[in-house]
């Protein structure tokens, strides 16, 4: 049984690892002592990855390449043995032989260790198997892996330890790689699809003086310099906004927010988010462009819009349904908020129906909202936009004319979760204020979401900011949707994680 083949299945403790990474030391001790260190190598040059050869056989067939990878096979038959390379496209056979390497360049190639890095000079051919591989002349050791890669049979399966360990999950398991290529082409034709409507991609600050924009718990941090704790930002709405004031008509940011709160399959405390302001729309506009970039987004990079995500068909493709939230609870529970006009009646309703509101938050508006999440958000799951929220839930909204309790905001749903929000965006400064207060009121009961008063804001919209429509995309579940994620550490490289020690 080859070493190099096997050792990973036999690893059971600490002593093991220690043991098996200390004969891999002593590998390497000894090249450094024959004056061949992998380490001092600082360049090698490869002229081919390995998917562009087996996919154009033809064109390479008989010529000579030069590659570069991890060895994550290794097969020793005497003279001859065969290896299994893996680079940045993919997986490529090689077959070596002494009759080729010659004595001792052969006797160090059979030293090496799965996982080890190498550079490989020869011609392709098909192996009797008809296997398109390459036929080495050079074999070069470019880096010593010290410590061996989860067993070939079953991989790196604990999922807590992949996310831990993200840079051998992409080693082991190739499928996490592609999810991860994919999110770099979802973010590219996000911002494609915006950069062709107009939108200027701008950059706003991460560490602010005042966590606004969302109702979320903040990071805080502190400024020694300026002796200021500071907060990392839980949106990048206010800022973006004063670009619309100071004239700028179509900005976007796509970036990373942070938000002191729970984890789960859905939320991370680090995650990335796209907001984007136009000047002279309002949240119909934003309905519109929101259906059409994911339907787009989905079409240029899964080549379709009706996807399959964690077993259930979606359809993109389709008019999204729009609906009032004030509807949609009628629909699922009977109960019709448009006849319920006090906050007495609709507590009433609400302790009728077991739905529990924090003494601060018994009111019509709060209630709604409370019905919604708990009867009605599971249910969407096509597409579905949700409009005209309660005002107390949205306070940086534009009141809805014809029912001031209202605004005019909209969530978009899929398969029960929510991808989008959106308002028609307050632009006057003396109720943005008196809703600032109300929140202040909020915090002060005790609610560490609720918005701060920002004095630098109220200014600027005192300056003017002309009818603005507004829309925030959770990018990282966008991802998860379009690559059928089931969790948001699916697709985040590197998901915040509670040390071990």
């Amino acid at each position: 049984m080859n070493e190099n083949e096997n050792n990973n299945e036999v690893i059971q403790t600490e002593e093991d690892i220690n043991r098996l990474m200390q004969i891999r030391m002593d590998k390497l001790k000894e090249l450094q002592e024959n004056g061949k260190d992998p380490f001092e190598i600082t360049k090698y040059d490869r002229t081919e990855f390995s998917k562009d050869i087996k996919d154009n056989y033809d064109k390479y067939e008989g010529k000579d390449v030069s590659v570069a990878g991890r060895i994550m096979a290794k097969r020793i038959m005497g003279k001859a043995s065969f290896c299994t390379i893996q680079d940045s496209k993919g997986r490529i056979q090689s077959y070596v032989s002494i009759n080729d390497l010659g004595e001792e360049s052969y006797k160090a190639f059979k030293t090496f260790d799965i996982g080890d890095i190498i550079g490989l000079k020869g011609f392709v051919f098909k192996t009797k198997t008809e296997e398109i591989s390459i036929h080495a002349k050079e074999v070069v050791l470019l880096t010593k892996s010290l410590r061996d890669l989860p067993e070939k049979f079953h991989g790196l399966k604990d999922v807590d330890l992949r996310y831990r360990q993200r840079y051998v999950d992409l080693i082991v398991n190739p499928e996490v790689k592609e999810t991860f290529l994919l999110r770099s082409k979802i973010l590219r034709e996000v911002k494609s699809f915006l950069d062709k409507e107009g939108y200027l991609e701008v950059d706003t600050p991460i560490l602010n003086t005042i966590a606004g924009g969302a109702a979320a718990r903040p990071f805080i941090t502190h400024h020694n310099t300026l002796d200021l704790d500071m907060y990392l930002r839980i949106a990048n709405e206010l800022y973006l906004k004063r670009l619309i004031v100071g004239g700028f008509d179509r900005v976007y940011e796509m970036g990373r927010m942070f938000r002191n709160e729970g984890m789960d399959i859905k939320h991370n405390p680090e995650f990335t988010n796209m907001e984007l302001y136009a000047a002279y729309q309002d949240y119909n506009d934003m309905m519109n462009i929101t259906e059409n970039m994911i339907r787009t987004v989905s079409k240029n990079v899964l080549g379709t819009a009706k996807i399959t995500y964690q077993g259930t068909d979606i359809d993109l493709e389709s008019p999204w349904r729009r609906v009032t939230m004030i509807e949609a609870i009628k629909e699922v529970t009977g109960i019709d908020f448009n006849t319920i006009n006090t906050d007495e009646e609709a507590l009433k309703v609400a302790k009728e129906k077991g739905v529990e509101l924090e003494e601060s938050k018994q009111t019509r508006g709060y209630i709604i909202n409370a019905f919604f999440e708990e009867f009605v958000e599971e249910t969407l799951i096509q597409p579905t936009f949700i409009y005209d929220y309660p005002v107390e839930v949205s306070p940086l909204t534009k009141r809805k004319p014809s029912d001031k309790r209202l605004v005019e905001r909209f969530e978009v749903f899929i398969d029960g979760r929510e991808y989008g929000n959106a308002y028609s965006e307050l632009n006057d400064p003396i109720d943005q204020k008196g809703r600032f207060l109300d929140q202040l009121k909020q915090r002060e009961a005790g609610d560490e979401e609720a918005n701060m008063m920002d004095d630098d804001f109220i200014m600027a919209l005192e300056y003017g900011m002309p009818p603005t429509g507004g829309l925030g995309v959770g990018i990282d579940r966008l991802v998860m949707l379009l690559t059928d994620s089931a969790s948001i550490r699916d697709v985040i490289l590197f998901p915040t994680m509670k040390p071990l020690n």
